[in-house]
Parts: C-alpha cells; sequence; structure tokens
C-alpha cells in the first residue's frame, strides 16, 4: 500500500493531476509535492486541497536539473516514501543544449539526470520503499505518425551512452523533440538494470501517453509550440489515436505505481501506431529495450556524470 508518496515536477499539468487521483484514496497518507518554483507550488498545495477536501500535500522544493537540490530536497524529506512518481522533465527549456555543472544536456538533467540522483540519494538514506516510476514516452521507441526516429546508436556502449547524455551524440543536428526520444530511451534502460541491481523495490517506467494539457514541450521554439499545443493535440492527434486526456495520462501514473501485475524493470506505454489505449510492454515493440548489456551499460554512463 503506498501511503507517502512523492511527485517531481507537480505543481501543474499530468504531475498536479496524478497527485489530485491519489489523494482521492483514503489509504494516500502524504504526498510530497516536489517543485522547484515555491509560489507555484504553494498555488498547486491550496487548488489541490479545495479539490481533494484533503490537507496531505507538504511542499519539496526541488529542481531536478540540478543535482545539489536534488540532494538538499531528500535531505528535508523526513517521512520515507511508499512511491515515487518522477515526472519532472520536458524539452529542456530554451537552451536544451547546453551544459550543466554536471556535464550533461539540460534535457538529459531535467529527464534523467536529476531523477537517477534522487533515487540513489532516497536509497541510500533509505527513504525509498516500495515503487519508482519513471516517466518515459512512446519516443523512447520511436514515433513514426509524428517523425520521430528510433533511437539509432551504433554499439550502445558506455561511451555511447555517454555521448548522448553530454550531447555530442548528436552534433549540430541538436533537435529537441529527438534529443528528448533518445534520453527518454537511456532512461528506461537505467530503470531496467536498477530492477536488477534492488530486487526489493519495483522500477515500473511508464509513458503517459499523448497527454493534452501537459507543460513539458512548453520550451519549443513559437511556431512548433502553437502547432503542437493548440493544433495538433487538441484537433488532429485524437482523430489520429495520438492524444488523450490529462486525466487519463495521470491514471496511467497511478495504475504503475499501485498494480502489481506490472513487472518490475518492464517499460510500459502504448501499442505500436497509437499514444493512447491500454499499455503494453515496450520490448516487445522495440527488443533493444530487453538487452540487459545496453542497460548495464546506459546506468554505467549516466552514473559517470552523477
Amino acid at each position: 500500500m503506498n501511503k507517502i508518496i512523492m511527485i517531481t515536477g507537480a505543481n501543474a499539468g499530468i504531475g498536479k493531476e496524478t497527485a489530485r487521483q491519489l489523494a482521492l484514496n483514503p489509504a494516500t497518507e502524504k504526498i510530497y509535492l516536489a517543485c522547484r518554483n515555491k509560489t507555484k507550488a504553494i498555488a498547486a498545495q491550496q487548488e489541490l486541497e479545495e479539490a481533494t477536501g484533503r490537507k496531505i500535500f507538504e511542499i519539496i522544493i526541488m529542481d531536478v536539473s540540478d543535482t545539489d537540490s536534488v540532494r538538499r530536497a531528500v535531505r528535508e524529506v523526513t517521512t520515507p516514501v511508499d512511491a515515487l512518481v518522477m515526472n519532472a522533465g520536458g524539452t529542456g527549456g530554451k537552451n536544451p543544449e547546453k551544459l550543466t555543472k554536471d556535464g550533461v544536456t539540460t534535457i538529459t538533467a531535467s529527464n534523467l539526470l536529476g531523477h537517477v540522483v534522487l533515487v540513489d540519494e532516497l536509497i541510500a538514506a533509505d527513504k525509498l520503499k516500495q515503487v519508482a516510476l519513471f516517466a518515459s514516452s512512446e519516443a523512447a521507441r520511436g514515433i513514426k505518425k509524428m517523425g520521430m526516429k528510433r533511437p539509432d546508436l551504433k554499439a550502445s556502449s558506455v561511451h555511447e551512452f555517454e555521448t548522448v547524455f553530454d550531447g555530442s551524440f548528436f552534433g549540430e543536428a541538436f533537435d529537441p523533440m529527438q534529443v528528448y526520444g533518445v534520453v527518454k530511451y537511456g532512461g528506461a534502460l537505467w530503470m531496467s538494470a536498477m530492477a536488477r541491481k534492488y530486487p526489493h523495490i519495483r522500477f515500473i517506467t511508464m509513458s503517459p501517453g499523448g497527454t493534452r494539457g501537459t507543460q513539458g514541450f512548453d520550451d519549443l521554439p513559437f511556431i512548433q509550440r502553437i502547432m503542437f499545443k493548440y493544433i495538433g493535440m487538441p484537433i488532429f492527434m485524437p482523430l489520429m489515436g495520438l492524444s488523450h486526456s490529462l486525466e487519463k495520462g495521470a491514471k496511467r501514473f497511478v495504475d504503475g505505481i499501485s498494480n502489481p501485475q506490472l513487472e518490475s524493470g518492464k517499460f510500459y506505454a502504448s501499442k505500436e501506431g497509437v499514444l493512447v489505449g491500454p499499455v503494453v510492454d515496450q520490448a516487445t515493440i522495440f527488443p533493444d529495450l530487453a538487452n540487459q548489456s545496453y542497460q548495464d551499460h546506459a546506468y554505467e554512463a549516466i552514473h559517470r556524470f552523477a
């Protein structure tokens, strides 16, 4: 039973809706809202209390793109968490290719490295008890209808994953949408490696699908953002089976940490060709996800920056 839950990026979009849905379960005793902006976090806390009638939301200030911020936040966690939902991420802000002090691109820092450090610190402090869920995307195995290519690594070596995480793999062709998918692929592999290293904790990778109302793509270039968020997502993508409601996207996360039938180390997302509907093991679509050597290489590569 997940009584204590932490959600990163919890002040808006899927993170906030996930918190709302989880709070409706009487068994939930506390939800840590891990957010980087205190003002937005307070506003979200108030809105969630009003929406659910419960005062179980506690703010933790955490910027997952800053590993020092993550470590400070873990020290402030007073109650160990049963479940962690690693929701924060997106396309990396205004400068996704910019390197952080840890040597990774901003898009890698916000989607992956910060969460790697978060999980490691929670485990080291014995503050993660039952399940960790990493928010990935069907982009990690390619979305043909959206022109997002499947990750195409030559050797999937530790060094090659390092070049993905520091951005040099992409050279001058640094398209945030494409890079996002490859980073999420690396994250899914990392989670599978963690499942083998820590069998007492369930590690689930879950895509929310093509979810309307998210903020993960708000930093795309203006025209691309308008086309994607206000035209594609609400109008054309539902007709193509490529988007569903915010509530349905968040429900995948709720199910991900609650359903014991979901196997640790697996990446669950939509069936091939769509971004909605029931989830399936993505290794049945992209077999590289089940390669334990690739999993270990991604694990080692990201830890070289941690």
